[in-house]
């Protein structure tokens, strides 16, 4: 995921709902018991994990039992150290007591609670990048060093393929034609890191890497799942029995999830966005303008999806004073500038969903050139009378000025190309007069009319209407 391309805004939950989501995570109340337990007698090696005799003691106060006991334990514990519930007094004597932040787990506001489970995310992320203990004991020489090489494994491209796919996980998520709250397969979310953009059937080379990605991503899940990031339904393990093995059960070769399911919790959008911004990526959370003005409301939700932008809007709007609001949208929806189309767009948005108190604010700018057109269509949908027909030349305007909106906003998109059919089609001299518009935008709207056209002569009629637009301008 590029670090300079904005990302869709997300929305995230109450911080006090967050935060008791936190607080039940099993790895942080592991974390958190672990450091109430400790006392004066708890001993920890020199670099800051418990002993190994005292990992029976720890497992048992977390109520854990069977192999993986002491293991997740030690997590636990490691958690509890970094997310600084529990402080080294002494490194020399290996001493421990209670953290500061302990503290807080049941005193502090909601967003401390989060500060400390971010805390403790970082270091289950990290962990979750680190091959198993079994494979980093085989790869340790006799002077304690880890030999990379024989492991086949690089710390910081592994770190980062990691972040790379809880980025388009995050993506995925808050992305308004993405799957929301459904999980992904991890099939897709593998291959989105492995196959090309731009390749048509992947090669069995490819598909290799997309499985072996898979097999990796499902350690990582698995270890990021106790911290509350993600909800996640493994791999069956059918699926990683040698092939000459018999499956204990008939499968379902079209059962895509047992290949995997992975479902970023509302925690994990936080937690994933706070990542983001703390590595200078631009992450909008939705409410962000709500105390803002209006000239920011506008610009933020010029890159929004529509569903996102209204859910922006109402928060900005139920702060404000109907009359007041829309006199502000409108004073902010003024310009020449490229993204002014835009602006008016979203302010006509906005002002769809503000009620007849508003009235006045719109009479108010029906001689406006560049707000009348919008006036009076929302004055009209409201069946307000007295409401002065456009002139001809304000109608064209209003259509370039839509267009051009339309294009900053989706491109060329289906709806824009059904859009420019309708208006060739209603006004049989459309081109004629529309180049002599005098909007910034006429002869870039006309250009894209002859691109987005699908009949060859209606196209070449808006290209020749699109190099007068232009000529008169002097470009």
């Amino acid at each position: 995921m590029s670090d300079s391309s904005p990302l869709p805004p997300v929305r995230l939950h109450p911080e006090a709902e967050l935060a008791r989501a936190a607080l039940s995570t099993p790895l942080l109340s592991r974390a958190a018991r672990l450091a109430r337990w400790a006392g004066p007698a708890t001993r920890v090696d020199a670099g800051g994990s418990l002993v190994e005799e005292q990992l029976p003691d720890a497992a048992g106060t977390l109520g854990l039992s069977g192999d993986d006991a002491a293991a997740h334990a030690a997590e636990a514990w490691r958690v509890a150290v970094d997310a600084g519930l529990v402080e080294i007094t002494d490194e020399e004597a290996g001493t421990v007591a209670a953290g500061e932040d302990l503290a807080l787990l049941t005193g502090g506001s909601p967003h401390d609670v989060l500060t400390v489970w971010l805390n403790a995310l970082e270091t289950v992320v990290a962990d979750a990048s680190v091959p198993d203990l079994d494979a980093l004991m085989d790869a340790m020489d006799a002077g304690g060093e880890i030999d990379f090489a024989s492991l086949d494994w690089d710390p910081e491209a592994e770190a980062e393929f990691l972040d790379g796919v809880l980025g388009n996980l995050y993506l995925l998520t808050v992305s308004e034609d993405g799957p929301g709250q459904a999980p992904v397969p991890l099939p897709a979310l593998a291959a989105s890191m492995i196959v090309p953009s731009d390749m048509g059937e992947p090669t069995n080379d490819v598909l290799e890497q997309v499985s072996d990605a898979m097999m990796r991503l499902d350690g990582q899940f698995r270890t990021l799942e106790p911290i509350g990031l993600v909800e996640y339904r493994p791999v069956d393990e059918d699926l990683m029995a040698d092939a000459d093995e018999e499956p204990a059960a008939p499968v379902d070769d079209t059962d895509v999830s047992r290949y995997g399911l992975v479902r970023l919790t509302p925690l994990g959008a936080y937690g994933l966005r706070a990542r983001l911004l703390e590595a200078g990526i631009d992450a909008p959370a939705v409410g962000e303008l709500a105390d803002k003005g209006a000239d920011a409301l506008l610009d933020g939700t010029a890159r929004f999806g529509q569903s996102a932008a209204r859910a922006e809007t109402e928060q900005w709007l139920g702060r404000r004073e109907p009359l007041a609001a829309a006199r502000d949208l409108l004073a902010a929806a003024r310009g020449a500038d490229t993204g002014a189309p835009l602006r008016r767009l979203r302010c006509q948005q906005a002002l769809s969903l503000v009620g007849a108190e508003a009235e006045p604010a719109l009479r108010e700018v029906l001689d406006d050139p560049e707000l009348g057109g919008l006036a009076r269509v929302w004055l009209s949908e409201r069946g307000a009378a007295d409401v002065p027909a456009p002139s001809q030349d304000l109608v064209f305007w209003l259509t370039v000025d839509t267009v051009a909106a339309q294009l900053a906003a989706e491109g060329n998109s289906d709806e824009l190309q059904a859009l420019v059919e309708g208006l060739a089609e209603q006004h049989s001299g459309f081109f004629a007069a529309a180049w002599r518009v005098e909007h910034p935008a006429t002869a870039d709207v006309l250009e894209a009319m002859g691109r987005l056209h699908p009949d060859k002569k209606v196209a070449k009629e808006a290209r020749k209407a699109a190099f007068k637009a232009r000529s008169q301008q002097g470009g």
